[in-house]
């Protein structure tokens, strides 16, 4: 126990570039408290305890603003960083060196009995505000982005983004845990390959005849399709909005 204990704390070292010496992390650090409220509250409730494991893990609550059910299992080198919002449920599994970020939900889906709560296999960083719920299992090395919602198997070593989650391959680089604005996001892919098509499309009614139209991919004669004409002003514009859109414009 006491080598679990410091070995929660010896890692925070390694994951916080703001920890700078160990009575401020000591004495200042609520996902370091939390869990430690957690261990021994989690030894009780392995006793068969009634009452008292829950009542430590709502002292551990109103103090850090973390929640931690006393039955989640919670592996050794396990980080929650900030922390505040975090809830990890009753049968929630949690392996080695995990990185939690604040507002994350480790939750179940309904009320089913039994394990209902998710799995993470060793070196999983769950980003923030990121939701993973139901009885599924996240292998190891998984990155889930923040402000994702996952509720399907991940395979080891992938990355999950989105809402729903969607698994995406981090791309021959390999990101660090703290890299966040480098995880790839294959909405703004998708909406990009879309304007792309919208762009070809309009460059091939700008050389159509004005009196010629396409229907169902062939060419009549005999209509004159001015207002299907978008001034390259008005294209310039369009443009400028949607690449905005794309890179974070407005948020």
């Amino acid at each position: 126990m006491l080598s679990t204990l410091f070995t929660d704390f010896q890692v925070i070292f390694d994951r916080d570039p703001a920890a700078r010496n160990w009575l401020e992390v000591l004495l200042c650090y609520p996902g370091l408290h939390a869990l430690w409220f957690h261990r021994f509250a989690h030894w009780l409730y392995g006793l068969h305890i009634p009452v008292l494991p829950r009542f430590i893990s709502q002292i551990a609550r109103l103090l850090t603003g973390i929640e931690i059910h006393p039955g989640a299992t919670i592996g050794t080198g396990a980080f929650i960083d900030h922390g505040m919002g975090v809830v990890i449920g009753e049968t929630a599994i949690i392996g080695e060196n995990c990185l939690i970020y604040q507002g994350v939900t480790l939750g179940g889906t309904g009320k089913e009995s039994g394990k209902r709560h998710p799995t993470l296999g060793s070196n999983v960083v769950v980003g923030a505000g990121a939701k993973v719920l139901g009885n599924i299992t996240i292998g190891d090395n998984v990155r889930i982005g923040a402000g994702s919602v996952v509720v399907k198997n991940v395979p080891s070593d992938a990355t999950v983004v989105g809402i729903p989650g969607r698994i995406v391959k981090c791309r021959d680089t390999k990101i660090q845990p703290l890299e966040h604005n480098r995880v790839p996001d294959p909405e703004g892919d998708t909406i990009c390959s879309l304007l792309k098509r919208v762009e070809h499309l309009e460059s091939m009614m700008q050389h159509l005849p004005v009196d010629t139209v396409l229907v169902d991919g062939e060419a009549l004669a005999g209509v004159r399709p001015k207002h299907l004409v978008t001034s390259d002003a008005q294209i310039k514009s369009d443009y400028e909005e949607y690449e905005g859109f794309i890179g974070g414009a407005g948020i």
